[in-house]
């Protein structure tokens, strides 16, 4: 039986609190219709969000929690993970609020991993003061990757326009070095299955964009495309993935051909983001594919210098919300579709 859908529960991870991440996710359920959606729970404390939104003038109310046995739906839950104050100074690099943004997080996986909540959205946090003996991960994905089972990837989706990358947080010198035949498979495979099972699309069709300029023009620019792009892509492609490219960069997007795609790959990071957030308008959303878990956030992040002025947008982080609320139904849907009642008998005999 599938979840009705304000039993859907969405964990919240708090991100910084210098930066606009309590902003946009109070923002989000100041509408009372989102609770129709989910039953959101925040991991911080209930002090510091009545503060902030008190700071901010948003009219939200908020109800404490000690433990997910208290949870009540259709209220705005924040589970209290600390009880001590937190000096909130808006825009402020600090690493103790760094400390609190991982400790939110960390708590929302686990929670996440028990099954305690059915998926989670992360607030933004910053990549410098997170940093730890106890949290050496880059971002959140990195982490993720590490917690759940599966291979994860960043896939940008906004609406039908679905991004993902062969790498991500690395610099661009090293791109190259990262790129092979077995990189390339797994994540594409991921990105497939992501598709099928994520988005409910029987059979997805894949564009890969190349490594270099023009797609390496033979060998001239660059040997990549032809030497390890090509070679993957042909193998996929007789196995039945629906994969194609590598197409050049540079006129993919302009000309419009992404839409005759359910998904983009591109090489490296700011490859595929520099297009999708300038086609996205902000409202577009970071999506884990390829986990056993849920996760989505914001394509944005702590904005510190417009943090405490209460004129953030906060349509990415809804659209984070609708997404992994959207994922949920969907694979619930797909492990219905895909069970094998045979199977099922013979465990129950």
């Amino acid at each position: 039986m599938t979840k009705k859908p304000e039993n859907v529960i969405v964990g919240v991870s708090i991100g910084d609190l210098n930066g606009i991440g309590s902003e946009v996710i109070l923002k989000t359920f100041q509408d009372n219709r989102m609770l129709d959606f989910c039953t959101p729970v925040i991991f911080g404390n209930v002090k510091i969000l009545s503060f902030i939104k008190k700071a901010l003038g948003i009219n939200c109310s908020v109800f404490g929690i000690d433990s997910m046995d208290q949870l009540v739906h259709g209220k705005l839950n924040v589970l209290n993970v600390w009880k001590e104050g937190v000096n909130i100074e808006f825009g402020k690099n600090d690493e103790e609020v760094g400390k609190y943004a991982i400790q939110s997080f960390t708590t929302a996986v686990a929670a996440l991993k028990e099954k305690h909540i059915d998926v989670l959205v992360t607030a933004p946090i910053n990549k410098y003061n997170i940093q730890s003996d106890d949290f050496k991960f880059p971002g959140h994905t990195d982490y993720l990757d590490k917690e759940l089972e599966g291979d994860a990837l960043m896939l940008m989706v906004q609406d039908n326009l679905r991004v993902g990358l062969l790498t991500d947080h690395i610099p661009v010198n090293e791109v190259s070095k990262h790129l092979t035949e077995d990189l390339i498979r797994t994540k594409i495979l991921t990105v497939n299955k992501s598709l099928k099972q994520d988005f409910r699309i029987n059979k997805p069709k894949i564009a890969v964009l190349g490594v270099n300029p023009h797609s390496g023009d033979n060998g001239v620019i660059g040997h990549e495309d032809d030497a390890v792009v090509k070679p993957a892509l042909k193998q996929l492609f007789e196995e039945g993935v629906l994969v194609f490219g590598p197409f050049s960069a540079d006129s993919f997007f302009g000309t419009g051909q992404y839409e005759n795609y359910d998904a983009v790959i591109a090489a490296y990071h700011d490859q595929g983001l520099i297009p999708f957030k300038t086609l996205s308008f902000g409202k577009g959303v970071n999506y884990t594919a390829g986990l056993d878990g849920i996760r989505t956030s914001p394509d944005h992040g702590t904005a510190y210098e417009i943090a405490g002025k209460g004129t953030a947008d906060h349509n990415s982080f809804k659209e984070a919300v609708y997404l992994a609320i959207d994922v949920f139904k969907h694979r619930e849907e797909y492990t219905i579709m895909n069970k094998n009642p045979l199977k099922t008998k013979e465990k129950q005999l």
